[in-house]
């Protein structure tokens, strides 16, 4: 048996050898004959492996749900045998899953509440569409129930003015009615919210939130970060049985999962939710990405207590790092901490920090002691500063080697932030799809700080391994949307801001594929198209390579790929 063997990787050996001077030196791998009988054979591609040691192919193999051989198409397609399913790729373009690394994986709003705006694409809306749907809503909803409304934008208005307390109140004078933007920072009330809260013109601002006047310093019914809490508890709301609530939740992640699978997704790090539903969304084969779960409360609590770390759990379903634990505002919805005033604001603001530095390092400290990733969220450069103070103490007091601690978003930085953020091993998890969708906020920030957020380039030169976080609902979750915007740093307005954070291609499927994978400590496990690894994949009509940059986001999805099965078929 071993002189046999050798015999035949010897007669391969030579036959590439040979075959040198015709393939590309990229392809010259050996496939072993002794490989299992795969159940899958995927061959005819451009293969963007994403793995360094081979980066290119034109075939690969895959048995129980992983990957077994990589190489040209003549080599792989010789381990098809009668029980092999085959896919003549036909030139098209396969990549790695896509991995999305901060997503709220709202389904159930999606599928139960009132959308005033496009959660998927860019779309413009007016204020009479938004009042339009809540007035139905408050049609069928009790006097003093709350009429809510979710994935407003303030800069996609046809309108060209604020949504204000006056229009929310033509909805209703009966009703309490807000209206959540999708960023998550800021929701907009109207008067009998106000009253019911109490708030008047003479209320000041809590700590850590705004309640935002207009020029005559009347309400105007924008509420910002920790001042929503002065609505906690007020008004009815819906009344749901326990089972309703459950099979929301089930319903809401099997919708949201076939939303992921549709544009790419085939792992996504959750911000919390119900994970008993989870377990039954996958138990009845409704779940088709896969899932790290990220906690926080009574869940990060338990985990605590009973020493589960980071990465009990499966391929499917594992614990990750926590959810984000919140230390400023939003960047969409200009609340973010900035060590300088906002340009252009009087009287001046530089945003909202939402968390005492006592408070994080006992925190941060707390969860780093008990083996678990951390995870917060820090947009402004002074939040990041906070995080990472936090960090280096908990560090000094526990040391724990590769920690990999998750800085969520890490918007603004500069070279002493980079400096720090390498030094402890930091993973920041960054905006994607805001490049393109969000690029009518750049303004509020201006160019020179438009060269330090959201910076990919700078950050990848440092090599920090940037990963890819949508933060939908805050954002769409289109990762092709997201490399568009990473490329090329130009909105859908057609404007181009910090075009020195520009990446290429390559870069970002790294930073969508194995750098995601690094950041929920499973870069063994998957983000690269290399043996031995999960057989997640996608199928794509185009090469984002050399399709124009400004048409990346369109290319289609063919087919998405896990564990060896497809889960999305255009």
């Amino acid at each position: 048996m071993t002189d046999c063997r050798s015999r035949r990787e010897f007669i391969g050996l030579t036959a590439l050898g040979m075959a040198g001077t015709l393939t590309p030196p990229w392809l010259v791998r050996t496939v072993s004959a002794l490989s299992p009988e795969p159940d899958l054979v995927v061959f005819n591609a451009k293969v963007y492996t994403m793995d360094t040691a081979f980066p290119r192919a034109e075939a690969f193999a895959v048995k129980a749900a992983r990957i077994v051989a990589v190489g040209s198409s003549t080599d792989v397609r010789g381990l098809i045998r009668s029980g092999t399913q085959t896919l003549d790729a036909k030139q098209m373009t396969i990549v790695p899953g896509f991995i999305d690394c901060h997503n709220h994986a709202g389904g159930t709003t999606l599928l139960y509440e009132v959308l005033v705006g496009n959660p998927f694409e860019v779309e413009f809306v007016t204020i009479a569409s938004i009042i339009e749907k809540l007035r139905a809503k408050a049609r069928i909803t009790p006097a003093g129930t709350w009429v809510e409304g979710y994935f407003f934008d303030d800069t996609k208005l046809k309108d060209k003015r604020p949504l204000n307390v006056r229009d929310l109140d033509l909805v209703s004078t009966e009703h309490p009615v807000v209206v959540h933007h999708r960023g998550g920072h800021t929701s907009f009330y109207n008067r009998k919210a106000l009253e019911l809260a109490r708030i008047t013109r003479a209320t000041p601002n809590p700590p850590g939130g705004t309640f935002d006047r207009d020029e005559n310093g009347d309400l105007n019914g924008r509420v910002t970060d920790r001042a929503r809490a002065a609505f906690n508890g007020l008004g009815q709301r819906p009344t749901l049985t326990a089972e309703q609530r459950a099979r929301r939740e089930r319903e809401g992640l099997a919708h949201i999962s076939k939303q992921f699978v549709r544009y790419g997704l085939t792992s996504v790090h959750h911000e919390g939710g119900d994970l008993a539903a989870l377990q039954e969304v996958r138990a009845r084969g409704d779940l088709h990405h896969r899932v790290s779960y990220e906690s926080s409360g009574r869940v990060l609590d338990s985990m605590i207590a009973s020493g589960l770390t980071t990465g009990f759990g499966d391929e499917w379903i594992k614990l990750g790092a926590t959810s984000e634990h919140t230390i400023d505002g939003s960047f969409s919805e200009r609340t973010m901490s900035l060590s300088m005033p906002y340009p252009g604001i009087q009287p001046p603001y530089r945003g909202n920090v939402t968390e005492t530095q006592d408070d994080l390092n006992a925190w941060v400290e707390r969860v780093h002691r008990a083996g678990i990733q951390v995870n917060c969220h820090a947009n402004g450069d002074v939040a990041i500063d906070m995080f990472l103070t936090a960090v280096e103490r908990a560090q000094k007091l526990v040391p724990r080697a590769d920690a990999r601690p998750k800085i969520t978003h890490c918007t603004l930085i500069n070279d002493d932030l980079v400096r720090r953020i390498k030094a402890v091993g930091a993973v920041p998890a960054m905006f994607t799809t805001y490049a393109y969708y969000n690029s009518d906020k750049f303004v509020f920030y201006g160019e020179d700080l438009m060269k330090r957020c959201m910076a990919y380039r700078t950050l990848l030169d440092a090599d920090v391994p940037a990963a890819a976080g949508s933060d939908f609902s805050p954002g769409p979750f289109a990762p092709l949307m997201g490399i568009q915007g990473m490329v090329t740093r130009t909105g859908w307005d057609g404007k181009t801001w910090g075009a020195n954070q520009r990446i290429t291609v390559d870069e970002a499927l790294k930073v969508n594929t194995i750098n995601g994978a690094y950041a929920s400590r499973e870069e063994t496990l998957k983000g690269s198209i290399t043996e031995g690894k999960l057989a997640d994949f996608v199928v794509l009509a185009d090469d984002p390579h050399t399709v124009s940059a400004d048409k990346i986001k369109d290319i289609q999805i063919v087919r998405t790929v896990v564990g060896g099965t497809a889960v999305y078929q255009a």
